[in-house]
């Protein structure tokens, strides 16, 4: 890419948690022009050195071309856009809302809507991959939107997606596609889980069996960054059991609607509850999922292997 293809638009950023910063860390060292607002101004400052404009209120992006957000939460997306502080609260108007966040196509839609109805256009743009993706360049992006609109802000979805970027179409079909991607990871961690402790019971230690998996044809980018922490019960939050529950409702509530039976999803979900009520609700990773499967297995207490585990993330 050409500091042409970036030259031609400014950009705003909302959101320094675990996934904005690497994110918009990655279009200021690409050499885009980039201002940044957070909460927590100190958590944004560092960006600074790499040319980023740290702003003190969210309505000093109206002045942007393109807005990019990476929150928690609809509520919070439409917070820092629709607020009374929010983006628009000002004079002037982003022309393009690129928005990253796990959110629900409804709220989506909603959010489409009322920018429309103020002049505005709307990119749906959720990720695959955690903040460790983001800086070894193997995160993955999904959008759907007006086309054009889409080969507007690509040059800047492809500095921040080392993975590529993937169009699926109008509308919010990014946002279908980000909870069945996010079902499937619920499912797949559940697997693995179990096939674990299986492997483990029968006298198989836990990071032999999962770097096996790793290098066949079943291994994945996930698979090996969860190595680590299974081998040596590192459960630092990346994505809580209360949020992965969230996505797995979300995705049977979409089966729901388009008649789709999900036995496995389903079966995935009630043990994902099941672990949230041993006490793994807000605190440590979804994948305390191990944790809980050793549990229901025999195994009162898992031990740390204390083994050194490539995870496949080191900083691009």
């Amino acid at each position: 890419m050409s500091s042409k293809d970036i030259s031609n638009y400014t950009l705003g950023w909302v959101g320094m948690g675990r996934m904005g910063y690497p994110m918009a860390e990655r279009l200021a060292k690409g050499g885009c022009d980039l201002a940044v607002w957070n909460r927590t101004r100190s958590k944004a400052e560092p960006l600074s050195e790499h040319g980023a404009k740290i702003v003190d209120n969210l309505s000093d992006l109206g002045e942007r071309d393109i807005v990019f957000s990476m929150v928690s939460t609809s509520a919070d997306v439409k917070e820092v856009l629709f607020g009374e502080n929010g983006v628009l609260s000002g004079a002037a108007t982003p022309k393009i809302f690129v928005e990253c966040s796990s959110i629900s196509v409804e709220a989506s839609a909603e959010i489409r809507l009322e920018l429309e109805a103020r002049s505005a256009q709307y990119i749906a743009s959720p990720v695959s991959g955690n903040g460790k993706c983001v800086k070894a360049g193997k995160l993955a992006l999904v959008t759907s939107g007006p086309k054009d609109l889409f080969e507007t802000v690509r040059p800047y979805q492809e500095i921040i997606a080392g993975l590529g970027v993937t169009y699926v179409g109008e509308g919010e079909l990014a946002r279908t596609m980000k909870i069945c991607h996010n079902v499937y990871l619920g499912v797949v961690t559940q697997s693995l889980a179990e096939l674990s402790i299986l492997a483990q019971k029968a006298g198989v230690p836990r990071h032999a069996f999962l770097e096996f998996i790793n290098n066949s044809v079943m291994g994945s980018i996930f698979s090996k960054y969860k190595t680590p922490g299974w081998a040596n019960l590192d459960y630092s939050v990346t994505f809580t059991p209360e949020l992965m529950r969230k996505d797995m409702d979300l995705g049977l509530g979409l089966a729901r609607e388009y008649e789709v039976p999900m036995p496995v999803a389903n079966a995935t979900r009630d043990v994902i509850q099941q672990s949230m009520g041993h006490g793994n609700r807000t605190t440590m990773d979804f994948s305390i999922v191990l944790d809980y499967m050793a549990k229901c297995s025999g195994i009162e207490e898992l031990e740390s292997e204390n083994v050194e585990v490539d995870d496949g993330l080191q900083p691009a």
